[in-house]
């Protein structure tokens, strides 16, 4: 039997205690110990972005990042954009303006890739979008109007 470790840290704004093996990825305990199934597994090599959380305000792979390693960390899933009153994030309500999904497996990686690059204040320039955007794969929609979507924000200077 593999030992436990006890660590602490935030997700969405609350506090969260665990008992995790090692080798628990944070993906799997978001999913697994604490019910946060937006955080989508796909490749589990860090190559798709489904996985994408933000840690600390970074965008990280979660299935490349050990439980662990999240100690004392404030990590935010796509769960944490949810509105105070149940309504979309500006980020979800411009995806869904620009019909930004289709079959929606990756686009939780996508809504945290663009709450960190809005957060970086970037200029809305459609190469420099699609550069940042490289890291997360979307097999159904052609990535047009998920980049559209981003455009739109950075122009309006919202979505953070």
């Amino acid at each position: 039997m593999e030992p436990l470790y006890d660590i602490s840290f935030r997700v969405n704004g609350e506090p969260v205690h665990l008992q995790v093996t090692a080798r628990t990825s944070l993906a799997d305990a978001l999913r697994e110990e604490l019910a946060l199934t937006g955080t989508h597994l796909g490749c589990e090599q860090g190559v798709c972005g489904a996985c994408t959380v933000l840690v600390d305000g970074a965008s990280v792979r979660s299935c490349l990042l050990l439980a662990v390693q999240a100690e004392g960390a404030d990590v935010r899933t796509v769960e944490g954009l949810s509105q105070p009153d149940g309504g979309l994030h500006p980020i979800q309500e411009a995806f869904f303006r620009r019909h930004a999904f289709q079959c929606g497996f990756c686009t939780p990686g996508f809504l945290m890739t663009t709450l960190e690059l809005l957060g970086r204040g970037m200029p809305p320039d459609e190469a420099a979008v699609r550069e940042a955007l490289s890291g997360n794969i979307c097999r159904c929609t052609g990535y047009e109007a998920i980049v559209e979507a981003v455009l739109e924000l950075l122009r309006e200077g919202s979505g953070t």
